[in-house]
């Protein structure tokens, strides 16, 4: 056998021997997969107002469970590096107290403090804290004094979180706490994975971010498409991630950054997705029709670019993409005849241009039979724009679960 002949042998035997090892066969142990996710913009502190020597304790609200969790904090808008003093996390009880034995310090490559650059988002080490799905944590960060001119934060967070001075990170029951509606430096919280766990990105705007629906009763679609996905043994281990932002829109900055601007932080960037269902365009469609800025006018063909962009972007990185049609607007402050027009146009080619994987027709699934262009009256807010808790209901339960195969 010659000295070639032998390497070739060598190296098989070596691929065989690796093969036959347990676990390495299958490929790689699974890792980490979301549970709970909110879009973070930039909010310019107000000069009469220190976000600083403050513990925030956000009070989020799980989708999957696991054996282990990690929390990823953000600093993505902020305009100069974010000291964290202190983190922890624990499952929440009532009024921003903690249950007692479940409190964990947040590490950073084992350390308690940790600097965020700005700009920039960090992991935690992992937490051995097992939840179970849909279970409501407490992340609590302390800010020690430091100039912060920009926080990061998800506004409208249709849930209950909250603030103190000082260093509270530890605390079971807060001193001096207020009430705050938004979740502040905490961005995402991901649990430890199975070979059947994965994510699924609701992307979206102000109907995907759950406005209008009942405070701190997790009635938002996403939460309830969650609900119907733990109750089927076939998708029982999946978690969705709520990526909407209220105001959002595909092609121009309003509420946070434009849909591509955001999308691969907020979709491609997230632990285990491997499914994605878009729902935007009716703020880009409203201001068209009825523009506040010079630049607020598009047509129906760069909604239809935007999206196939997404999607193209999507199928890169392995992720499945339904294309949900919008609801209805007739009757809100920004409608209009012209803008009706660009809706119906734009649901027909959703439905019928083959650009997504599959479809969810959400405008279907909340009009009145006797008026198409407008909300049922029992799922509407009383704003014909947004649903209501049972409007956001009719949207989880027009899914079909066996798109997520």
């Amino acid at each position: 056998m010659n000295r070639n002949t032998a390497r070739k042998v060598s190296l098989m035997t070596a691929v065989l021997t690796l093969a036959a090892l347990p676990g390495l066969a299958e490929g790689p142990s699974p890792g980490w997969t979301g549970s709970w996710a909110a879009s973070p913009m930039g909010f310019t502190v107000k000069p009469d107002h220190d976000a600083a020597n403050t513990t925030y304790r956000d009070i989020v609200h799980l989708t999957a469970g696991g054996d282990g969790i990690r929390i990823q904090l953000t600093n993505e808008f902020g305009t100069s590096p974010l000291t964290v003093g202190a983190s922890h996390v624990a499952i929440s009880a009532a009024d921003g107290a903690t249950q007692p034995g479940t409190d964990h310090a947040l590490t950073f490559h084992g350390q308690t403090s940790v600097m965020i650059p700005a700009g920039a988002m960090v992991l935690s080490d992992p937490v051995p804290l097992k939840v179970d799905a849909f279970a409501n944590l407490a992340v609590s960060v302390y800010l020690p004094t430091q100039p912060i001119a920009v926080t990061t934060c998800h506004s409208f967070a249709d849930a209950t979180s909250f603030t103190a001075p000082g260093d509270d990170t530890a605390a079971a029951t807060m001193t001096g706490e207020q009430p705050d509606y938004s979740w502040c430096f905490v961005k995402g919280v991901d649990v430890k994975a199975t070979k059947k766990s994965a994510a699924i990105v609701a992307f979206g705007d102000s109907i995907t971010d759950g406005a209008h629906s009942t405070r701190d009763a997790n009635q938002r679609w996403p939460d309830l498409l969650a609900q119907r996905l733990h109750a089927n043994k076939k998708t029982a281990e999946l978690g969705v991630l709520n990526q909407g932002i209220g105001g959002n829109r595909l092609l121009h900055d309003n509420a946070g950054p434009n849909a591509l601007a955001r999308f691969d932080r907020d979709v491609l960037a997230q632990s285990g997705v491997k499914y994605l269902i878009l729902l935007e365009g009716i703020n880009d469609i409203g201001r068209t029709a009825k523009p506040i800025d010079p630049g607020d006018e598009i047509t129906t063909e760069q909604l239809e670019f935007a999206m196939e962009q997404m999607v193209e972007r999507a199928h890169q990185h392995g992720i499945k993409v339904f294309g949900a049609t919008l609801t209805p607007y007739v009757g809100a402050g920004y409608q209009s005849p012209a803008g009706e027009q660009m809706r119906q146009a734009f649901n027909q080619w959703i439905r019928t241009s083959g650009t997504f994987d599959g479809v969810i027709d959400f405008d279907k699934a909340t009009q009145d039979p006797a008026k198409p262009d407008v909300f049922l009256p029992a799922d509407d807010s009383g704003d014909h724009l947004h649903p209501n808790d049972a409007g956001y209901k009719a949207m989880a339960n027009s899914i079909d679960l066996s798109l997520f195969k």
